[in-house]
């Protein structure tokens, strides 16, 4: 009963909102939840019967069912999604979620590597084996760029435009944007492609994917975070690490040196420059800390 929904959700999530496939699963794996309680009640609602109160019924479920506040605003985002659908479609005659209250979410910050922590991940590699090129030439350009590991695994050397310090980023929603890119990236990748991309045997359909495996395959988003838990333990930093962590550290220590939020906002391809603003939090706990250790007044206390 449910399935025609579904798919039609499934299609406008990507052709219309052009989401990535992991996106996509999550969503539809939102409204498996709601069919899976919309089956142990009375009656199956479809969509258009579906009330407010109901939905409220089923948060209350979810958090019964022992998850956080955070899956379960993840998933009232899922239902916004659907309904929001189902309203264009024209499915529902109105969208009950509208006045739905998500649970309220302390926003956690998130772990920051320092500029010293980050080359010692990096003295890490062993640079005589070609996956220790490829891999410095990917961490250089994480933090160079402030890149996602979805970017950085999709990053296509058509896109490169290094003579001019740039690269072109396909972010979420296929939205593009342009980023500066340092030298020691542009380095980094320039001996990658030339002396070690050139020697793979690529497998049909890779052949504009800047960064491979082995077998001249794209990486997977595992692959890269297997390999940075991997430096991270040689460099025994004992702080929760991820692609990510690069991401936000290029945002934080660009707050940090005076940077304009907006620019940040504009590099790290943020819709909203609320998302941008968790950096000016970090700088200010970052400020806080300095003062700790370094003001007069603050030292004895």
């Amino acid at each position: 009963m449910w399935e025609p929904y579904k798919k039609g959700f499934k299609a406008y999530l990507q052709l219309e909102k052009s989401l990535s496939d992991n996106s996509v699963e999550a969503y539809l794996a939102d409204i498996e939840k709601l069919t899976a309680w919309l089956q142990l009640q009375v009656q199956l609602k479809t969509p258009a019967q579906i009330t407010m109160a109901d939905l409220q019924q089923f948060v209350q479920w979810v958090s019964s069912l022992g998850m956080t506040a955070t899956s379960q605003a993840r998933i009232i985002s899922g239902l916004r999604s659907f309904f929001k659908y189902c309203t264009l479609e024209q499915i529902t005659d109105t969208d009950p979620t509208l006045l739905l209250e998500s649970p309220k979410l302390q926003r956690k910050l998130p772990d920051v590597l320092s500029f010293d922590e980050i080359e010692n991940i990096i003295a890490q590699i062993d640079l005589s084996t070609p996956e220790g090129g490829r891999n410095r030439a990917m961490l250089e350009t994480l933090y160079s760029c402030g890149l996602r590991v979805s970017e950085l695994v999709n990053l296509r050397i058509s896109c490169l435009y290094t003579d001019v310090g740039f690269i072109r980023v396909i972010g979420k929603g296929n939205k593009e944007r342009l980023v500066p890119i340092g030298k020691d990236a542009s380095k980094y990748i320039g001996i990658y492609k030339n002396d070690i991309r050139v020697h793979l045997t690529v497998e049909p359909g890779n052949e504009d994917i800047l960064f491979l495996n082995r077998r001249g395959s794209q990486l997977s988003r595992v692959m890269v975070f297997l390999m940075i838990k991997d430096l991270v333990q040689k460099a025994q930093i004992k702080k929760t690490i991820s692609p990510h962590t690069f991401r936000h550290s290029f945002a934080t220590h660009l707050v940090e040196g005076g940077a304009d939020l907006r620019a940040v906002q504009e590099m790290l391809g943020h819709e909203s420059i609320t998302t941008t603003e968790i950096y000016t939090h970090l700088d200010r706990e970052f400020l806080r800390t300095t003062l700790m250790l370094h003001h007069p007044a603050y030292k004895n206390a």
